[in-house]
């Protein structure tokens, strides 16, 4: 395969481009250096030199991913109340769009915890997440990070519960026509009226 022309910039940006769709397509196995630099078509050393090995791609893929998710927290602009809902739907909306790159994002044993970029991305997101549940200190108390840490796992445990399949049971014994949606609402409510954890 002839090598396709890039400068340095946008050969990066490629092969994280070609790395997603080889994970959204055939999976995390299926990702290695050698499949990015085919499918971004370029030499098989490129990917060694921009990222070392191939948990510096996934680091900088997981990146890629969690500053996009960043992103959409962002421009959540509805008030406060309606707001700490709308971004646990953002996040599962995210989820459900990107499920292999979703998954990819909290595989630590797959990433690199102290890349820069990572713990940037992360720091950003956390910030955003705050955001959305009224939080906008930089510094946390304690009482701040339960507030955070409650609306997160909302959001976080039904999803990777769904991405899963764990939830098939649930969602089939649902009226016809109901969907994972409609059961993530159901949750919400139940949140919403302090009935989680309570018997």
């Amino acid at each position: 395969m002839k090598a396709t022309p890039y400068h340095h910039g946008a050969l990066r940006d490629a092969l994280l481009t070609a790395a997603e769709t080889i994970l959204q397509r055939d999976g995390l196995l299926a990702l290695t250096l050698r499949a990015a630099a085919r499918e971004a078509g370029v030499s098989h050393a490129a990917p060694g030199y921009h990222f070392g090995d191939l948990p510096g791609l996934l680091t900088a893929l997981a990146a890629v991913g969690i500053r996009r998710l960043s992103t959409q927290l962002r421009q959540i602009k509805s008030s406060p109340d309606r707001r700490t809902w709308d971004a646990a739907r953002a996040y599962l909306a995210f989820a459900r769009a990107n499920p292999a790159l979703f998954q990819l994002m909290f595989q630590s044993d797959r990433l690199q915890p102290d890349n820069p970029s990572l713990v940037e991305a992360r720091t950003e997101a956390m910030q955003q997440l705050a955001r959305t549940r009224g939080i906008d200190d930089q510094e946390f108390s304690v009482a701040q990070l339960g507030h955070l840490t409650g609306g997160w796992a909302i959001a976080h445990g039904f999803a990777t519960l769904l991405l899963d399949g764990r939830l098939a049971p649930l969602l089939g014994t649902m009226p016809p026509g109901s969907t994972p949606e409609d059961l993530f609402e159901a949750m919400l409510a139940s949140a919403e009226k302090g009935l989680i954890g309570q018997n």
